[in-house]
């Protein structure tokens, strides 16, 4: 009996897919990364074909490093970016326009239109998601309303709707499926996370056609079967489906209420699980769903999303010329003491929560003539932890209870550094696991549970391991007059108008 699994990670900047045992080895593991277009500033766009192209090359290769043989595979997990949004044909499966990424601001207007028209409330009560141009509804909208012919091709039933995760399961099955899962259904402004269904009320806010959305499954069932996929043969079950902050909560193995995970990729996100009960947050987080597993509940969590982590090292890297490579940033960063007074908020898309300013931007200051390289590189791992800081104080305040420890995954949790910072400024200890790759487990895990390879959540759970652990060290004069300068300069990245509604 096949017992190893494929889990497709199709993130911001690139895909990765991993090959993983039925003891969560990860046997063999190919990603490739593709262009980022950016028409006009704020705007942020991902070709259709070419996040394919990189899906398709990663899984010939991951099967070819793993050793293993394609047609052995019990199943395939997908978990992707989520809001990000595409309209294709259904008939051809071609996109009618550059997939709209999550960063992308281009409805900020539509954003504020509908929160002045008194809609937010509607919209928070039924989705538990703000009115942000971070999410998939406003997008749809754009493209319906600027694409020529788009939206009565879409009234017509020509065209589909989807996040990532639709546009590859299409593919996957060669067109005979469009359909998403509810976790990341709970990402479009255009479900209600209460009734588990697609919203006649919020579809009518944002004229949206019914008829170009996808029908919304559990997070783990097997959907179909893989057919015409350039290097693998046809009938591989497609068995699990989850957003990738979702994904990395369950491969994080945060099963019970109150556990929380932080992954640190492109963006910084924390989630904390809180069971059946979508609690409504009175600091700024999201209430979303995490995952529902076959008929059984849905299990909500709270989320905290900061824009722009990772690429916040990117940015030294690629605008700046700071450092060469990004892991080269902790050697940079630690080569003083402290960061010399400057601070750094990377506010490069905007503030996502506690904040919400779409027009925050990003800021640095403090500076001196004694300024260095070095200074900036640590001001920017402070400037991620200071983030995520913000999110775990939010979330405290909401669970009435404060975190015991924190599961932290994602290229950047790498960074011993930036552990070591976010633990001092948490004042609370940090556990790395073995395998960080925990969005693309999370997304193996699901498939494995609807195809029989993992019998139950205990089993996944025995198979988790912690690598190491951070304890926090920083004294409490340190630590608030860290939060104290930090505090001050986003008060200066963000917009007068913010700040007034806010204060």
């Amino acid at each position: 009996m096949p017992r190893h699994l494929l889990a497709i990670d199709q993130g911001t900047t690139g895909s990765t897919v991993v090959v993983v045992s039925e003891d969560a080895a990860v046997l063999g593991r190919a990603g490739r990364e593709f262009p980022q277009h950016f028409p006009e500033p704020g705007l942020v766009e991902h070709d259709a074909d070419e996040i394919w192209a990189s899906v398709t090359d990663s899984l010939r290769e991951a099967i070819k490093v793993a050793g293993v043989r394609a047609e052995d595979c019990a199943g395939i997990g997908i978990t992707n970016q989520r809001e990000t949004t595409l309209l294709w044909d259904r008939k051809t499966g071609r996109a009618l326009h550059r997939a709209i990424v999550w960063q992308d601001r281009r409805t900020s207007a539509r954003c504020a239109e509908l929160r002045e028209a008194g809609a937010e409330a509607l919209f928070r009560a039924r989705t538990g998601l703000l009115l942000d141009p971070y999410f998939s509804g406003t997008k749809l909208e754009w493209l319906l309303d600027h694409v020529p012919g788009a939206r009565a091709r879409a009234e017509a039933g020509e065209l589909a709707f989807g996040t990532i995760d639709s546009f590859l399961v299409h593919r996957l099955s060669a067109g005979a499926l469009h359909l998403t899962d509810v976790s990341n259904a709970s990402r479009t402004l255009l479900f209600d996370i209460h009734r588990g269904a697609w919203d006649d009320d919020l579809l009518a806010r944002l004229r949206v056609p019914k008829q170009v959305l996808p029908e919304v499954r559990s997070s783990s069932e097997v959907y179909g079967k893989t057919r015409g996929v350039p290097g693998l043969p046809d009938g591989i079950p497609i068995a699990g489906i989850a957003g990738d902050q979702q994904a990395a909560l369950f491969g994080q193995t945060c099963f019970a209420v109150g556990e929380a995970k932080c992954t640190y990729g492109t963006g910084a996100f924390l989630l904390m699980n809180t069971g059946a009960r979508a609690m409504v947050s009175k600091n700024g987080l999201l209430t979303t769903i995490a995952w529902r597993l076959g008929t059984g509940e849905t299990v909500y969590a709270l989320e905290g999303s900061s824009f722009v982590a990772g690429s916040a090292v990117q940015w030294l890297r690629d605008q700046l010329g700071i450092i060469e490579r990004a892991d080269q940033i902790e050697e940079l960063a630690r080569q003083v003491e402290t960061s010399g007074g400057v601070a750094f908020v990377p506010a490069l898309t905007g503030l996502g929560a506690p904040y919400w300013d779409p027009d925050a931007r990003g800021l640095i200051c403090g500076l001196t003539r004694g300024s260095s390289r070095a200074h900036i590189a640590r001001a920017t791992l402070e400037g991620i932890a200071f983030q995520i800081a913000d999110l775990v104080r939010a979330m405290a305040d909401d669970a009435g209870a404060p975190l015991a420890r924190l599961r932290v995954d994602g290229g950047a949790s790498q960074n011993a550094l930036l552990m070591e910072l976010e633990a001092g400024l948490l004042n609370v200890a940090i556990d790395r696991p073995a395998c960080v790759e925990t969005t693309a487990l999370g997304a193996a895990y699901l498939a494995g549970l609807a195809t029989g390879v993992f019998p139950d959540l205990q089993a996944i759970a025995r198979v988790h391991k912690i690598e190491c652990s951070f304890e926090p060290r920083m004294a409490v004069t340190e630590r608030e007059a860290h939060l104290a300068r930090w505090k001050d300069a986003v008060a200066r990245a963000r917009t007068p108008r913010a700040a007034q509604v806010v204060s």
